[in-house]
């Protein structure tokens, strides 16, 4: 097990600093001038991984003019890891509050994987702090459980019930190559090894292997709670801000042809995108082709200050 999260907080062409949200303390590694009106990027990364999964796009917003923030959700990296709120309204709840500690008053979310999904449910659970909303490798989870034998692919369904079953891949976290194995499936294109030792190093941390399986648990075990039904209520509502949806050609966990028909449904401004080349990780496998998509999608839904 690793003991020291300080091994994640990897020197580049960004600020690592911690911020207060919701009684919790969220590392944020941001980039961009803060003394200008830049409007702000928020970016959400997924499981197994950290904020490190935006290392690409993080200069390259900043370089357009953007001010950028890649966290570490509730759970991960060198975030707090409390026992509870992983259940998605408080995740958003997370956001919000990290959005406003770091000065803004409104954010666009940009999230991959799980991140995605937290990225689909601002807009509905928290509309006053969500300019517009972008998701990569994430279908809308209006419809998630319904539809998941249309959404998600074999590899994943038959993962499920391990994923769920407390203690079964905790182990597997800790003492296996897990994290690894499922950066390699879900991957076209081959990582490097200190890539992977990256990803490694943080699913091991304290209290990691638990913690960052808790949302996903929560979205698939409370299905009968009330937090989860008035959350489902909720993000059956239109979506009023700009989305974009990215998603990998070659995406092994999630079938693409139905990923975007909830989302279409209801966003009244949406956009969709195929990354060719692309499995599940397209912002780190084919990351100038998602800056460049990201980029050009920004200048509409979040214009910089003229």
């Amino acid at each position: 097990m690793v003991a020291d999260f300080s091994e994640v907080l990897i020197a580049g062409p960004w600020e690592h600093r911690y911020v207060a949200a919701g009684g919790s303390r969220f590392h944020v590694a941001v980039t961009g001038d803060e003394d200008s009106r830049a409007p702000l990027v928020l970016l959400l990364h997924s499981f197994p991984e950290v904020w490190w999964a935006w290392r690409h796009q993080l200069p390259a917003l900043a370089e357009a003019g953007y001010r950028a923030a890649a966290i570490d959700l509730r759970g991960y990296g060198a975030s707090d890891k409390p026992p509870m709120g992983y259940d998605m309204p408080n995740l958003c709840r997370d956001v919000a509050g990290i959005v406003r500690a770091l000065g803004a008053q409104e954010a666009t979310i940009v999230g991959h994987g799980l991140g995605g999904v937290i990225a689909w449910s601002m807009p509905t659970v928290v509309p006053s702090i969500t300019k517009a909303v972008a998701a990569i490798s994430a279908p809308h989870p209006a419809r998630i459980h319904a539809a998941m034998r249309s959404l998600v692919t074999g590899p994943v369904l038959r993962a499920l019930p391990g994923a769920l079953m407390p203690g079964r891949l905790e182990r597997k976290l800790k003492r296996s190559d897990f994290a690894a194995k499922v950066l390699r499936e879900g991957a076209v294109m081959p990582w490097a090894p200190d890539e992977l030792e990256v990803y490694r190093t943080a699913m091991r941390l304290p209290s990691v292997p638990h913690s960052s399986l808790e949302a996903i648990r929560w979205m698939f075990l409370n299905r009968s709670g009330a937090t989860f039904r008035r959350y489902q209520a909720t993000i059956r509502s239109a979506i009023r801000v700009p989305a974009l949806q990215l998603s990998g050609r070659f995406d092994p966990f999630l079938d693409a042809k139905w990923a975007t028909v909830d989302a279409a449904a209801l966003c009244s401004t949406f956009r969709a995108e195929q990354i060719l080349g692309a499995g599940h990780f397209p912002h780190e496998e084919r990351p100038d082709e998602v800056n460049r998509i990201l980029l050009d999608w920004l200048a509409e839904a979040s214009p910089l200050p003229g």
